[in-house]
């Protein structure tokens, strides 16, 4: 009974379990929408926003309404900060509070950083997801290549062990036939399970369920354009650096701090209004020549720091340490942006000689097998001989599909330092609808 339930469940797994044939630029259409990572990088920025809010709260009025009932005997005290009185009721608002006032300027700086550092995670999240499907569709169409090696090597061992038995080979040469079937037999178990890992790990950051998969679509991908030029590609990639625009922005939320800290000196002006309903048995009439039940006054509140302590001078100077280091971070991040930029440029010069390399490769190793097969139909080469040249041909397509592969990477590379990332994948988008 334990094994039935326990195969039930499995198989009731393995039916809940989903591939799903996604093109790239589905894949990343998914990913800006439902990766766990964008979606906590928006909730931070909703964060950010209520912190403004937050921070104007002094500016908007108060109001509070109450009652200080109490028993008099004697004069009538006050009954926290007010008279005795049946109803009383206050209004208070911040109308000059400079100190306030910058923190307001600093939370909102604070929140356009968030806005800043969710775009950013957006470009980085839609690079990850397309670098991640390029890798997963590399490898499912090696694992493709190699299964075709492994019938075209197991009819050379066959063949191999045919000439043995007949002896026109040595037995050596049947061992390394069989070597060279194992081998390919190896390389397609650790393809098919670095495939299914991918294509995991794809669908976990689409979203998906931990037991789906996300299998790349046979497609034919338009490579997007490229900044002309090296410099091109370097003043994009400064213009566009979210990184820069960030640290900008936080640089400029510490120069508000540093002067909230330093308005402190400055008065504080509070808008005041309050009413009491006075009861008749509080003894204000053997206390007071005049006396009337409804009381109200409005009015400004002032207050002027004489001795503020050395708490904000010291909170100052931190802030201006804090900016000093921002600045060294911002020509810091222009350097580095700067030189990997043009970096990556050369990367995809580099990425596409090598290209075309592998695909002259390719066409010579196809070359060779229509010469073997027209030798073959005169009698003057073997089968053997044709199926030891498919091999060659699968090692050239390996080689082809590898360098194809570094090709689109580094050009995602080069998009994504130019913040051209997001458009040219949105235009995957749509040709993949």
């Amino acid at each position: 009974m334990v094994k039935l339930t326990a195969v039930l469940f499995l198989a009731f797994g393995l039916m809940r379990a989903e591939v799903h044939t996604l093109t790239l630029g589905q894949a990343v259409s998914r990913a800006l929408d439902q990766n766990p990572d964008l979606v906590i990088a928006r909730l931070d920025q909703a964060k950010a926003q209520q912190a403004v809010r937050q921070a104007r709260d002094p500016f908007f009025p108060k109001a509070v309404v109450g009652s200080g009932l109490a028993y008099t005997n004697g004069f009538p005290m006050s009954m926290e900060g007010a008279a005795p009185s049946i109803v009383q009721g206050r209004v208070t608002e911040s109308f000059f509070n400079r100190p306030q006032s910058y923190l307001v300027a600093q939370a909102r700086e604070n929140s356009k950083g968030a806005a800043i550092a969710a775009s950013s995670k957006l470009d980085e999240v839609a690079l990850r997801t397309a670098d991640l499907y390029l890798e997963a569709d590399r490898v499912a169409r090696l694992a493709q290549v190699v299964r075709g090696q492994i019938e075209s090597l197991g009819r050379v061992a066959e063949t191999v062990r045919v000439q043995v038995d007949e002896g026109r080979e040595l037995p050596l040469a049947s061992k390394r036939a069989d070597l060279n079937l194992a081998q390919a037999r190896y390389q397609s178990q650790v393809l098919d399970s670095d495939s299914e890992y991918l294509e995991g790990q794809l669908a976990a950051g689409l979203g998906f369920g931990p037991s789906d998969r996300v299998h790349p679509a046979q497609e034919d991908r338009r490579p997007s354009e490229l900044p002309a030029s090296a410099d091109e590609a370097v003043q994009s990639a400064l213009a566009s650096s979210k990184e820069i625009k960030r640290l900008e922005s936080a640089l400029f939320a510490k120069g508000f701090e540093v002067s909230s800290q330093k308005a402190v000196r400055l008065p504080k002006v509070d808008l005041v209004a309050q009413y009491a309903l006075f009861g008749q048995y509080n003894n204000y009439q053997d206390y007071f020549r005049v006396f009337q039940r409804n009381n109200g006054e409005i009015g400004l509140s002032f207050q002027v720091p004489l001795l503020v302590g050395p708490g904000a001078g010291a909170a100052a100077a931190a802030a201006q340490a804090d900016a000093a280091k921002l600045r060294l971070q911002v020509q810091q991040a222009r350097s580095r942006i700067a030189l990997d930029t043009r970096h990556d440029f050369e990367k995809v010069k580099q990425a596409e000689a090598a290209r075309d390399i592998a695909k002259l490769d390719l066409d010579l190793a196809r070359s060779q097998i229509s010469a073997l097969l027209a030798q073959m139909a005169e009698g003057r080469a073997s089968l053997r001989q044709i199926e030891d040249a498919r091999v060659i041909e699968s090692d050239k397509w390996i080689a082809y599909y590898d360098a194809n592969c570094t090709l689109e990477k580094a050009r995602l590379n080069v998009l994504s330092q130019t913040g051209a990332l997001v458009a040219a994948l949105k235009q995957e988008m749509g040709d993949g609808k």
